[in-house]
């Protein structure tokens, strides 16, 4: 008999979550030009989120959170446009969904967790 060289199916592999999680932060960011990406983002976050660990599921949680807030954000000011009160929160959204892309993005880069991945504000 010989012993073939060729990996078994359950031999694990090394993860690459902190690509992923990158790319989440490039598809949200990308998300202000065409919606499309941004919901590629969420879908990859939920998924990786279920198999992560550690530093790069507080990212993924971070990174889901940010998705539901800002897209209740978003949608209460589109509504209040009318009203102009609407302007203020979208300005906000913006405001407030860049801020949490730019801060993961370099605690990722850092290797470093999200403190608080759950926090409402800025986490």
């Amino acid at each position: 008999m010989t012993d073939t060289a060729e990996p078994s199916i359950h031999q694990s592999h090394p993860s690459n979550d902190r690509g992923y999680a990158f790319a989440v932060y490039a598809l949200y960011a990308l998300g202000f030009f065409t919606v499309i990406t941004t919901l590629i983002g969420l879908i990859i976050a939920h998924v990786k989120a279920a198999s992560a660990s550690g530093v790069w599921l507080s990212h993924f949680q971070f990174q889901i959170r940010t998705f539901w807030i800002g897209f209740l954000y978003f949608v209460v000011g589109f509504a209040l446009l009318y009203f102009y009160i609407g302007f203020l929160i979208v300005l906000w959204w913006t405001i407030w969904t860049l801020v949490r892309i730019i801060k993961g993005a370099i605690l990722l880069h850092d290797r470093r967790p999200i403190p608080e991945p759950r926090s409402w504000l800025f986490g």
